[in-house]
C-alpha cells in the first residue's frame, strides 16, 4: 500500500517559536484545563447535600459525574475537532470556556435531577473543545522528542483542578453548613451548597480572555495532497488517516479509556469514601485529597513524561506505551489495596503512591497519538480519543461504584470495595489493551518518521 505523503515546509527563522513562549502556552493551557476540572469535579464534595435536596441516590450521582459529560461528546466531539483543525485554536478554546462556565453557574438553579443533568451536559463542552485544541497547539510548539513532558505538564491541570475543587467545595460547604439557606440576587433564597456552583463558574470570562493571548502557531507536519498542496481537514481525510493507523487509534484510545475509569472513579468517589468510611469532615477531606493530588499525581505525571521523552531519545519507538504499562502495574500494586485497608494510616500510605502511578501515563498517551498523525487531522484524532476516553471512562468510572453500593452491597459504606473493584477492572484492561498495541504502534511511528523527517 502506498503511504500518504507527509512533509513539512521550511521553517523561517522568524516563525520559530521560542522555548520560553512555548512553555508559556503550556502554562496557560494548563490553567484553563485546571478551571475545566474545577467546574467538572465540584460535584464530589456536594454529594450529601445534593442527594438530600434532590432526593436522589449514589447511582444518580454517578450519572451526573459521568454520562452527563459523555452525552455531549457523542454529538459534538468530532465537529469540534474539525474546527480545531481548520480555525484559530485559541478562539475555539475561549468560546468553550465561556460556555462551560455559564452552564456551571446554571447548575446552581437546578431544581430536579433532570435539570441538573442537562446543565452538566452543557459543562461537558469544556474538554470536548479544549482537549483537541490543546493537544494540537502543543504539538506545533514542541518537537516530538519533547512533547511527552509538555503534554504531561498540561495534563497536570486535571489534578490541580480536582484539588482546587476539593478545597473550594470542602471549605465552602463547611463554612456554609450553619447557614442552610442564602439569599442571592436574581435567584432569591437558595440552598447554600448551590452557591458553590456560582463561585466556580464566575471566573470563566477572565480565563477566556487569557486564552486569546495565545498566538496561533504555524501548523507543522502537514499532509500534502496529489497536487502538492496541504490537504483539507475533512472528515473523509481524517477517517482515511485513522484507518491507516486503526490499531494504534483503537488500542491507545480504548486502553487509556480504561485508565480513565480509574481516574474518574477516584475523582468522583475518593471524597465520599473518606467521609463515609473514616468519618472525615468535608474540609479535612478536601485538604487531604488536594495535597495528595497536587504532590503525588502531578509529580507522577511529570516524571512519566520525562521517562517517556528519555526513552524516546534512546530510540525506543513505543516508549510512551511502555510508560503506560508501568502505570497499570503501579495502580494494581498500590491503589487497589489502599481502598481495602482497615485503618486510615495504611490507606493513605498506599493511596499516595497509587495516585502517583495512576497519573504516570496520562500525558504520554496523548503524545503517542499526536506524533503518528499529520497536522491537519490531529484535532479530530484528539477529539476521537477524548470521545472514546469519556464514553467508556465516564460511563464506568463514576457510575460503577455507585451502582455497586446501591444494588450489590446495599451499603453506602461499601464504597471502598466498590471503588477497588472499579479501579482493578480499569487497570487490568489498560494493561491488556496497551500491551497488545505496541507492535502496531511501532510500525505507525516509523511510517510517519520516514515520511516526515524531524525538523
Amino acid at each position: 500500500m502506498t503511504q500518504p505523503a507527509v512533509t513539512t515546509s521550511p521553517r523561517a527563522p522568524a516563525e520559530k517559536p521560542e522555548t520560553g513562549y512555548a512553555w508559556y502556552v503550556v502554562i496557560i493551557l494548563t490553567a484553563i484545563y485546571m478551571l475545566s476540572f474545577v467546574d467538572r469535579q465540584i460535584l464530589s464534595l456536594l454529594v450529601p447535600q445534593i442527594e438530600r435536596d434532590l432526593n436522589i441516590r449514589d447511582t444518580e450521582i454517578g450519572l451526573l459525574g459521568g454520562p452527563a459529560f459523555a452525552l455531549f461528546y457523542t454529538f459534538m466531539g468530532l465537529p469540534l475537532g474539525r474546527m480545531v483543525d481548520s480555525l484559530n485554536r485559541s478562539r475555539v478554546v475561549g468560546v468553550c470556556i465561556v460556555i462551560w462556565s455559564f452552564f456551571t453557574s446554571i447548575c446552581s438553579a437546578a431544581g430536579t435531577f433532570g435539570t441538573l443533568f442537562l446543565a452538566r451536559v452543557g459543562v461537558g463542552v469544556g474538554e470536548a473543545g479544549l482537549g483537541p485544541a490543546a493537544y494540537s497547539l502543543i504539538a506545533d510548539y514542541f518537537p516530538r522528542e519533547r512533547m511527552g513532558a509538555a503534554i504531561s505538564v498540561y495534563y497536570m491541570g486535571l489534578f490541580f483542578g480536582t484539588s482546587l475543587a476539593q478545597l473550594v467545595s470542602g471549605v465552602t460547604v463547611q463554612a456554609l453548613s450553619r447557614t442552610p439557606l442564602l439569599t442571592v440576587p436574581l435567584l432569591g433564597t437558595i440552598a447554600s451548597w448551590r452557591v458553590t456552583f456560582l463561585i466556580v463558574g464566575l471566573p470563566g470570562v477572565l480565563f477566556a480572555l487569557l486564552a486569546l493571548t495565545i498566538r496561533e502557531p504555524r501548523r507543522k507536519n502537514l499532509h500534502i495532497d496529489a497536487a502538492g498542496r496541504p490537504a483539507r481537514a475533512t472528515f473523509g481525510e481524517a477517517f482515511k488517516q485513522m484507518r491507516l493507523r486503526w490499531q494504534s487509534v483503537a488500542g491507545i484510545s480504548i486502553g487509556m479509556a480504561f485508565q480513565s475509569v480509574c481516574t474518574y472513579s477516584v475523582s468522583q468517589w475518593a471524597a465520599p469514601y473518606f467521609m463515609r468510611v473514616y468519618g472525615w469532615q468535608p474540609a479535612q477531606t478536601g485538604k487531604t485529597l488536594a495535597f495528595i493530588l497536587v504532590v503525588f499525581a502531578c509529580s507522577g505525571m511529570y516524571v512519566g513524561g520525562l521517562v517517556s521523552d528519555r526513552w524516546q531519545k534512546q530510540g525506543v519507538l513505543d516508549a510512551r506505551l511502555r510508560v503506560a504499562l508501568v502505570s497499570g502495574c503501579g495502580i494494581l500494586v498500590f491503589l487497589v489495596p489502599s481502598l481495602l485497608m482497615p485503618r486510615v494510616e495504611w490507606t493513605l500510605a498506599l493511596f499516595a503512591p497509587g495516585v502517583f502511578f495512576m497519573a504516570f501515563a496520562m500525558g504520554t498517551a496523548v503524545a503517542a497519538l499526536q506524533v503518528v498523525f499529520p497536522n491537519q487531522v490531529r484535532g479530530q484524532v484528539g477529539a476521537l480519543f477524548l470521545f472514546v476516553l469519556n464514553v467508556i471512562g465516564l460511563s464506568i468510572g463514576p457510575v460503577l461504584p455507585g451502582y455497586l453500593d446501591d444494588h450489590v452491597f446495599h451499603d453506602p459504606k461499601a464504597v471502598g470495595t466498590s471503588l477497588a473493584i472499579t479501579v482493578a477492572l480499569g487497570a487490568v484492561m489498560m494493561l491488556v489493551l496497551l500491551g497488545s498495541t505496541r507492535p502496531a504502534y511501532r510500525r505507525h511511528y516509523k511510517m510517519l518518521l520516514d515520511g516526515a523527517p524531524e525538523e
